[in-house]
């Protein structure tokens, strides 16, 4: 019996000002805290391809061109419990070596120690998708895994 692998399982979040943001190969997530009672009036989002800006009640609390480009159409962003906004954009390129080092260019940056956690994590989820029948949920991963990790392709099965 395999395991799906929860992509979203031990999700390393890039800790901001104003929340956090974190990644799986086809997503980026980004939270952020606002103040109790924050109605979606409130909220002005402009979700681009390559460009994201969010305003809550009149203050900018952040703008500027993403790391790498997105499926604008695929965008959301959602208000819950009147105090947390929830925004998801699609990746364009969704490879495990896709690993995006910041939110925005040159802002909100992951330290070194994040980045690794977030590759490692990604190129789990990698090998997850190209060996379904196995459980990698609880994998610990070392060596070359930068990049997305090994490539296996030319491998015969």
């Amino acid at each position: 019996m395999s395991v799906h692998f929860e992509e979203k399982s031990g999700v390393v979040p890039c800790k901001t000002p104003w929340g956090s943001w974190y990644q799986t190969m086809e997503d980026v997530f980004i939270e952020v805290s606002v103040p109790h009672g924050t109605s979606a009036k409130e909220v002005k989002c402009h979700l681009g391809s390559r460009d994201i800006e969010l305003h809550v009640k009149g203050e900018e609390i952040f703008k500027g061109k993403l790391f790498d480009t997105t499926v604008s159409d695929e965008a959301t962003w959602t208000l819950e419990d009147k105090c947390l906004i929830r925004i998801i954009l699609m990746k364009t390129n969704r490879e495990a070596g896709n690993c995006w080092s910041s939110l925005l260019e040159g802002e909100y940056c992951a330290n070194a120690w994040v980045q690794d956690q977030m590759q490692r994590k990604l190129t789990l989820e990698r090998f997850q998708r190209e060996n379904p029948g196995f459980d990698f949920s609880g994998a610990e991963i070392s060596g070359n895994f930068a990049g997305g990790g090994p490539d296996f392709s030319s491998l015969q099965k």
